[in-house]
């Protein structure tokens, strides 16, 4: 694993006990520079494991609360008459930091929702007419539970689209169930732990992410998959499933995710393992159909994995 990622890993240990496929793929979205949503139900560890993150790394940290009654400049800021200049000043909102925490995102409207929307796909904040920059790097960690629907309110596809991977936590083993007694049965792990990494750092990894190399085979491989899901969408006629497939931002976040995969298992070469490991949490989300359970949606990526053939080749750096 690269040096800095292995630091960060072994850093979110000390709060979070086993979980270790999930932290492998919040640090390959991290470096990829892409967003996460973590969805699972209450009580997993989404926020703890949120915040065990943002507190590893020296960046600037905000959270945002979703309620129905939060506004959009809540979350982007807004401008106010300031009587003592006699000018309309700008006050910024929590989306000004490097690493959000949107914690139970779909307890908002959609109308608030859609404030992160430009944020998240572009990088900005546009305002009043003036655009404005969050900060760099911006890493939205969204967090929701999908089985409670009173008082929520379902993320729209366009939302959904601008996060990387939707990751669920899963459930704890007995030893592990174990484990996190005896360490938290006189402790705090969270109150802590201390940064192990600098804001330059990670924006050094993710330029250095960009440059994980990717075999041509490898590239026809993710075309292929993506094409795939369109193809069973044409062709399903009355059959509703899966009534559309995956856009083209979904396949430059496949590429980028299979590059920030490469990076966590310390290669700096693609394989068409890391692309595997990587398709369902990026792929599943971006699936239209007629229901809205994630498991028949991630059953159909795996069934696409499994009839389109790996290509077999030397996929180092030539």
């Amino acid at each position: 694993m690269n040096h800095l990622l292995l630091k960060i890993k072994d850093n979110v240990s000390k709060v979070i006990i086993g979980k270790e496929s999930v932290t492998e793929l919040l640090l390959t979205a991290l470096a990829a520079g892409g967003h996460v949503l973590l969805e699972d139900v209450p009580g997993t560890g989404k926020t703890v494991l949120a915040k065990s993150l943002a507190r590893s790394m020296d960046l600037s940290f905000g959270r945002i609360q979703f309620t129905p009654d939060l506004l959009p400049s809540d979350v982007t800021g807004l401008s106010y008459y300031n009587q003592e200049k006699g000018t309309f000043v700008f006050k910024e909102g929590p989306v000004f930091t490097n690493l959000l925490l949107a914690d139970e995102i779909n307890r908002s409207t959609p109308r608030t929702q859609s404030s992160l929307l430009e944020c998240m796909g572009e990088g900005q904040v546009t305002v009043d007419g003036v655009t404005r920059t969050p900060g760099i790097p911006f890493f939205v960690i969204a967090t929701q539970n999908p089985v409670e629907t009173l008082g929520c309110y379902p993320l729209p596809e366009a939302q959904m689209d601008r996060f990387l991977m939707r990751i669920s936590m899963g459930s704890l083993s007995e030893q592990e169930e174990r484990e996190m007694i005896d360490r938290y049965i006189s402790d705090t792990p969270l109150e802590t732990i201390r940064p192990v990494c600098t804001l330059e750092e990670i924006t050094a990894l993710q330029k250095d992410c960009r440059n994980i190399y990717v075999h041509a085979d490898l590239r026809d491989y993710i075309v292929k998959l993506v094409q795939g899901t369109r193809k069973y969408a044409s062709a399903s006629g009355t059959d509703k499933s899966i009534a559309e497939g995956v856009s083209p931002r979904g396949t430059l976040a496949l590429l980028r995710a299979s590059q920030g995969f490469a990076m966590v298992q310390g290669r700096d070469f693609a394989a068409p393992e890391d692309i595997k490991a990587v398709a369902v949490p990026v792929l599943a989300h971006r699936l239209i159909s007629g229901t809205s359970y994630t498991d028949q949606k991630e059953s159909f990526i795996r069934g696409l994995l499994n009839s389109i053939p790996l290509p077999t080749e030397d996929w180092t750096r030539p």
